[in-house]
């Protein structure tokens, strides 16, 4: 992985990553405008979900609600992890699987969250009722979706790992609804690698230790 980032950037530099320079100058332009006294609620509208807010509507707003900074998260961080890891992923998989896996992950994490307020605090994976209305943005369920499947792809099984125990560690310490969302996001992209390693195509099966076909 290391190679092939460090090859394609040295060969085009900035312009390897024009999809992740977009999203880190949109991430920073809706920071600013929801920091303004006329901005906020046009952001919302636009990127805000929440568990209250009919499911459709949800939908419509999960494509601009990975680039909608946490209100609660310092903005640095968000950008951070857009330029670092949606970086990596475009240059090492192309953008639209990259946006694939970020969504699959971001809708993940947006379905257990009605999933697990119906199930309810007494539920092992169940959510408190006052989740209903936390605003449910940023890119960090995108990240660590992209990022686990950086690790299968690459056979960095020992960083996929790492990566999951740091997950179940932030739940434990502070289990809350971005850290489920996290779990979430991985259990459906390990799906989406596991289906991908049966049924994908012949490179990928290889690229994860199947070896070449006969």
């Amino acid at each position: 992985m290391f190679w092939t980032v460090r090859d394609a950037l040295v060969r085009d530099k900035w312009r390897a990553i024009p999809m992740t320079l977009g999203a880190v100058c949109l991430t920073s332009v809706f920071q600013i405008v929801q920091n303004t006294s006329w901005g906020f609620q046009p952001v919302q509208d636009l990127g805000s979900v929440k568990a209250v807010d009919p499911f459709w509507l949800a939908l419509l707003r999960t494509p601009l609600s990975l680039f909608v900074p946490a209100l609660d998260l310092p903005v640095w961080g968000a950008l951070v992890q857009v330029l670092l890891v949606f970086g990596i992923a475009e240059i090492c998989i192309g953008w639209w699987r990259m946006l694939v896996i970020g969504y699959v992950a971001t809708l993940a994490g947006t379905t257990y969250a009605r999933i697990g307020i119906a199930l309810g605090p007494e539920h092992p994976f169940g959510l408190p009722v006052s989740d209903r209305i936390v605003n449910d943005t940023g890119p960090s369920a995108a990240v660590v979706g992209l990022a686990i499947y950086l690790c299968w792809r690459y056979r960095a099984y020992l960083t996929g790992a790492l990566v999951i125990l740091a997950m179940i560690g932030e739940v434990l310490i502070k289990n809350n609804l971005a850290g489920k969302e996290h779990l979430a996001a991985i259990a459906a992209v390990m799906a989406v690698c596991v289906v991908r390693a049966q049924w994908g195509p012949v490179r990928s099966r290889v690229a994860v230790g199947q070896g070449p076909p006969p």
